[in-house]
């Protein structure tokens, strides 16, 4: 996808190619920067990065650069990239190597960029057997965590702000197939992840809820920031929701998560 907008942007574990060119490209030399450790698929982007440019007018393949390297050492500067980019690779990670691989992202990417993710999750912790299963492995399901798992590893090593765009059932591991007491289902989850400090009382996480004043006043203000406008939803962090929703309960109205979040919010 065309950009007008200037950005350089990282793709972690490319492939063929194909999901980097699903990020939108200004055009310009190296506006994406492709990393994959398999020299096979380095070069099968290659070529699919000349059938692009074949097909497109616009696009030169030289908008993409390739270049060795991993999701523990990506071979890019400090802070120089406004977007990171994965897709189901770092669920097949071990915890302390996915954290190796959050802290990479965040070293690479300017202040206020964003680390975006699309991953499997599971909705209880998978038990030792299954981690250990290689059929899981090879469907990149091995090392799905748990929602709040999922986002603490990303909070942990800095990110300040985590925006859940989307999520929905991915899988279901049954219990006569995996040798489970019960079944197991997996959802995909899709985030945003912004490199901005970490508040003093706790991440920004954003699941899709909205905060309702239903006083009798046009506006409600909560010393902290956040401005209602009566009977508007206004979208807020979780943090900012349970807060407004213990301050005053009986005006203010607190929406269930709808696990989808386009930006715009309280923080």
């Amino acid at each position: 996808r065309r950009t007008c907008q200037q950005s350089h942007r990282t793709y972690v574990g490319v492939g063929g190619g194909l999901e980097a060119l699903q990020l939108p490209i200004h055009p310009q030399k190296a506006a994406i920067i492709a990393v994959d450790p398999v020299a096979t698929m380095r070069e099968a982007a290659a070529r699919n990065l000349q059938i692009a440019a074949r097909e497109n007018d616009w696009f030169d393949a030289s908008f993409v650069e390739i270049r060795e390297g991993d999701a523990f050492a990506l071979p890019v500067p400090d802070a120089s990239v406004d977007v990171v980019a994965q897709n189901c690779l770092f669920n097949i990670f071990e915890p302390a190597d996915l954290t190796k691989a959050l802290a990479e992202t965040h070293r690479v990417l300017k202040p206020g960029g964003r680390l975006l993710m699309s991953d499997p999750i599971a909705t209880r912790p998978i038990p030792q057997h299954l981690k250990q299963d290689e059929r899981l492995r090879a469907l990149c399901l091995s090392g799905a965590l748990t929602y709040a798992e999922y986002v603490q590893h990303l909070v942990d090593v800095g990110f300040g702000q985590v925006e859940v765009r989307a999520k929905r059932p991915y899988r279901l591991l049954d219990k006569s197939n995996y040798q489970l007491d019960s079944d197991l289902l997996l959802e995909s989850l899709d985030s945003v992840s912004f490199k901005v400090p970490v508040p003093p009382d706790g991440a920004c996480i954003f699941t899709g809820k909205t905060a309702i004043y239903t006083g009798s006043e046009e506006l409600f203000d909560d010393g902290a920031g956040h401005i209602l406008q009566r009977g508007v939803p206004a979208a807020v962090c979780d943090k900012t929701a349970g807060n407004l929703g213990g301050l005053m309960p009986e005006k203010v109205l607190i929406t269930d998560s709808t696990w989808h979040y386009n930006g715009g919010g309280c923080c």
